[in-house]
């Protein structure tokens, strides 16, 4: 049986994998084997990021809320101004009242106001 070269087609993989990891330092950018772990690797971890991403964000939402409400008031806490906001319906998430609590405090200490009566 013949041999078979195949050079040109497994260059074109190995050439594919090596632009992905390119940044990488060392011998996660240059041997073969470890490009494969590595790319698998950051796979792995953008995909695992991703949700958590959402989460870390979520949390930071929450804390610049809780923040900006406890300097209005001592008494009240992030808890019943969240309460309160599904109580009376208004409907605003976290990121618009975080940003709210940021750029606008008037804004919101109309909205807890509003909450309040």
């Amino acid at each position: 049986m013949t041999r078979i070269k195949r050079g040109d087609i497994a260059r074109k993989r190995r050439i594919k994998m090596r632009l992905f990891v390119s940044s990488f330092r060392g011998a996660h950018s240059k041997l073969t084997q470890t490009i494969t772990q590595q790319r698998i690797r950051a796979l792995f971890s953008a995909h695992r990021d991703r949700d958590s991403k959402k989460r870390d964000f979520r949390r930071l939402w929450i804390t610049r809320i809780n923040a900006a409400i406890r300097g209005m008031w001592v008494s009240y806490s992030y808890s019943r101004f969240i309460h309160n906001l599904y109580k009376k319906q208004l409907l605003l998430n976290r990121k618009i009242l975080a940003q709210i609590a940021i750029s606008n405090r008037n804004c919101l200490y109309m909205i807890s106001n509003e909450i309040r009566k």
